[in-house]
């Protein structure tokens, strides 16, 4: 068994796989930044469309998207603080020019219908 990439220490497949593979829904922000990190890792593009807001998909293009996850190496997820809808983390990642970078962000998320989603995001 392997960990999932979020570095839940949980095993991939009981950790964001389900989620991945619209077995089942996230029921915590957190559950869903982590398998939105994880979709990163795996360029499911399509996922982190579908997790981010309906008031916020116009920002974002699946080419666009894909193609960030593509052109970095996803190192680590480390989250900080989870509270109420927001999550603050840090991603760890190697550019497409194999230089070290950090993303740190609080992000937002908002649930309708009892499904969560992806807002905004503060950057540090």
């Amino acid at each position: 068994m392997s960990k999932c990439y979020c570095k839940s220490n949980i095993d991939f497949k009981d950790c964001c796989n389900p989620y991945l593979e619209n077995q089942k829904k996230p029921k915590t922000p957190e559950e869903l930044m982590r398998s939105r990190y994880t979709a990163y890792v795996l360029q499911k593009a399509d996922y982190l469309i579908e997790t981010t807001h309906i008031s916020q998909r116009k920002y974002y293009k699946k080419k666009e998207v894909l193609e960030w996850s593509k052109t970095n190496t996803w190192l680590k997820l480390e989250v900080l603080k989870a509270q109420d809808n927001w999550v603050e983390f840090k991603a760890y990642y190697l550019d497409e020019n194999l230089q070290a970078q950090m993303h740190h962000e609080k992000s937002t998320f908002k649930q309708e219908n009892e499904i969560w989603y992806y807002v905004d995001g503060v950057f540090f």
